[in-house]
């Protein structure tokens, strides 16, 4: 087998991705991001978006008879090969419902649907930094839970405002690049193991 991996081989099934975040508010730019991001995959990807918005707020109590949006949730990523995560930065950090998803997920521990799961995380922002402090955090996370983040290149679209179009479309080429390279790398990384 050849061991270039930048195309899957036609006897290999397509790599599952899937991603979640975005934000919780229309026309929001991490959501024109994480579209963005699901149509710049390679050929041989799968990407699904595991929606978030209406998950209830994680609880204990709840693990043992979880509502239809956790189990729908749950399985989407239980079945992906890799994640993806577009995150807003709100107050220097992850916002709230981002860290709910990811407790969802990986609660109880018998159930961490996100357990050796290769990631990527990107970002967009109005500010300078482009959601980095987010991002910085999210990655602590990742270390307990047991992920394999994709390290680069890092993503962080800053001024967003200035990079979207009226109609969500990432018009600045360096930071479409970036995009289509750590879809590229994420995707390579799962074919990497499916292959070993």
């Amino acid at each position: 087998m050849s061991n270039d991996i930048s195309r899957a081989p036609g006897d290999v099934k397509k790599v599952n991705i899937a991603a979640f975040g975005g934000s919780l508010r229309r026309n929001s730019f991490n959501g024109y991001l994480l579209n963005v991001a699901s149509r710049n995959v390679p050929e041989y990807v799968a990407f699904r978006i595991a929606p978030i918005k209406d998950l209830p707020m994680y609880n204990t109590d709840e693990e043992e008879k979880p509502v239809e949006a956790v189990v729908n949730f749950k399985n989407v990523l239980r079945h992906a090969d890799g994640i993806l995560i577009v995150t807003p930065e709100y107050n220097y950090s992850i916002p709230g419902f981002i860290k709910n998803a990811i407790d969802i997920a990986s609660r109880p521990y018998s159930d961490n649907v996100l357990k050796g799961k290769h990631v990527a995380v990107m970002s967009a922002s109005m500010s300078a930094f482009g959601g980095m402090r987010a991002q910085y955090h999210l990655r602590q996370v990742f270390v307990y839970l047991d992920m394999k983040p994709i390290n680069k290149p890092e993503v962080f679209i800053n001024f967003a405002q200035d990079k979207f179009d009226s109609s969500g479309e990432l018009k600045d080429e360096k930071s479409l690049r970036l995009v289509q390279e750590l879809m590229m790398n994420l995707a390579t990384e799962c074919m990497r193991d499916r292959l070993v």
